[in-house]
């Protein structure tokens, strides 16, 4: 990327962009990076993240995380809080995947046990966890069910036997966030979701088998906190999100923003993919209402997803599930806004903040943790790519820099077009296989785009949310068995 003029080095991982570099920005940008990491970085991340600057009530800073490339409006990995009484929300900073998330789930087998199994575990889990573009869930609902279970999340999956009690404490926002209206979200964004609770996708969306190692355990105590206790221990991790019924309530509000924000309210932006509306207005609130149904639906979906894993493993095994210790860590969520409680300059205040690509990070002590993880810190979930890789970490009270988030995932550095040129997925499906990676996909397209060599090094991007500050590492987990969309 091109040097950019007049960039500060706050620290190591740590640059910022001053509010002269653009007309407009109200307040700086900041992006967490190594020197290495930010050198890659491609130039519409700088665009992106200083255009989000110029946004009406923007408080502190605009971030971008150490996985940050250029997304929709927002880079992905993009960070900002807005004072909920004159700023603004914004679609572009939320996503089109909205509660795009991740679950991790223990087991008390070791890699010997499962390894026999692997084969079987991963083809039953492709059968019973539907993939690719368009695929249907078995949670089969009526619509007006459907817009029930939108506004009760994974509440309405465990009321309905899809899990245990537990699965909510152990679940962002505890698998349902409040003020979810479906009166809100239109016919279209029902009928593209009715039928997708418990599917993965397709894209970077996958079903993983991994192994906790030894040798990559990097704070012992944190991880028997969060139930990594064996040499060598299975876990579970999954990577989805509210499928078409998110991507069409975020379109239909995008829509409508396009035609009220500046005839309306008068606000003028650089790029209409930043398309807003104040967020006390009547379209708004609406939106906000209609997005957390989105974030419902997503909880929901994994919710069920975490159902049928739970079934698969009692099947092979022929064994309880509690037996097999297939108890929840967490479940993050990507690609939201929320209403947050953060101490910024000398006094809490609550802060509508956005995080497109990024996830939240909470240190210990925080309120809205469960009581399991006061004093430890929120588990945070990293998703890496397919061939390398994921972590678990934890937030830090240092994370309040960043009003508590962090990375999300590995971040591409490669086009989905330009992967697909250089790979070819039946070949890269054989040579992981021979690596000891066994996989099944909805399509050899869709796996190619999914290459490791298409994101940045997760080492890279975890070692920078450390030497930020913002996040710390716990355990490192290596893939055996992947299931694709």
């Amino acid at each position: 990327m091109a040097v950019v003029k007049h960039i500060i080095r706050i620290s190591n991982a740590v640059w910022e962009i001053p509010v002269t570099y653009k007309e407009g920005m109200r307040v700086p940008a900041r992006i967490y990076a190594t020197e290495k990491l930010l050198r890659d970085m491609d130039e519409g991340v700088i665009e992106q993240v200083t255009n989000v600057a110029t946004l009406p009530g923007i408080v502190g800073y605009s971030f971008c995380m150490p996985d940050g490339h250029w997304g929709y409006g927002f880079p992905i990995g993009g960070v900002a809080a807005m004072d909920p009484r004159s700023g603004v929300i914004s679609p572009g900073g939320i996503g089109f995947d909205v509660n795009c998330g991740m679950r991790l789930v223990l087991t008390s087998l070791t890699e010997e046990e499962v390894k026999p199994h692997l084969r079987e575990l991963v083809d039953r889990l492709f059968q019973r966890v539907p993939a690719g573009v368009g695929s249907s869930g078995f949670v089969r609902i009526s619509r007006d069910e459907f817009r029930r279970a939108v506004e009760l999340g994974a509440r309405w999956c465990v009321d309905n036997g899809y899990g245990w009690k537990e699965d909510l404490e152990r679940t962002e926002e505890f698998g349902c966030i409040g003020g979810a209206d479906a009166g809100k979200i239109s016919d279209k964004a029902v009928e593209r979701g009715f039928k997708q609770i418990g599917t993965l996708g397709s894209g970077n969306h996958y079903l993983e088998i991994q192994v906790a190692r030894p040798e990559n355990i990097h704070d012992a105590e944190l991880a028997r906190a969060y139930g990594i206790t064996l040499p060598n221990q299975v876990v579970v991790m999954f990577h989805c999100g509210s499928r078409g019924f998110g991507h069409q309530v975020a379109t239909d509000y995008l829509q409508l923003f396009l035609k009220v924000m500046e005839k309306k309210y008068g606000i003028r932006i650089l790029d209409r993919e930043l398309a807003s509306a104040p967020f006390q207005s009547p379209e708004g609130q609406d939106y906000f209402a209609g997005m957390k149904c989105a974030i419902n639906m997503s909880f929901a979906n994994r919710q069920v997803i975490l159902h049928r894993v739970r079934e698969v493993f009692s099947e092979v095994f022929h064994r309880d599930p509690v037996d097999l210790g297939l108890h929840q860590v967490y479940d993050v969520a990507h690609n939201t806004a929320k209403i947050e409680r953060h101490f910024v300059d000398g006094a809490w205040r609550e802060l509508l903040v956005h995080r497109k690509g990024a996830t939240r990070a909470f240190g210990p002590g925080r309120e809205g943790l469960p009581e399991i993880y006061r004093g430890t810190g929120q588990p945070v979930i990293v998703g890496g790519s397919m061939e390398t890789g994921s972590y678990l970490l934890a937030g830090v009270e240092s994370g309040s820099q960043t009003f508590c988030s962090t990375a999300h995932g590995s971040g591409r550095t490669m086009s989905r077009r330009q992967a697909k040129k250089q790979f070819q997925g039946k070949k890269l499906q054989q040579d992981m296989e021979a690596r000891g990676i066994y996989v099944r996909t909805a399509s050899y397209a869709g796996l190619a785009e999914e290459a490791g060599p298409a994101y940045k090094e997760i080492d890279d991007v975890v070692s920078a949310t450390e030497e930020a500050g913002i996040s710390r590492r716990v355990a490192r987990f290596i893939p055996i068995g992947n299931v694709k969309g």
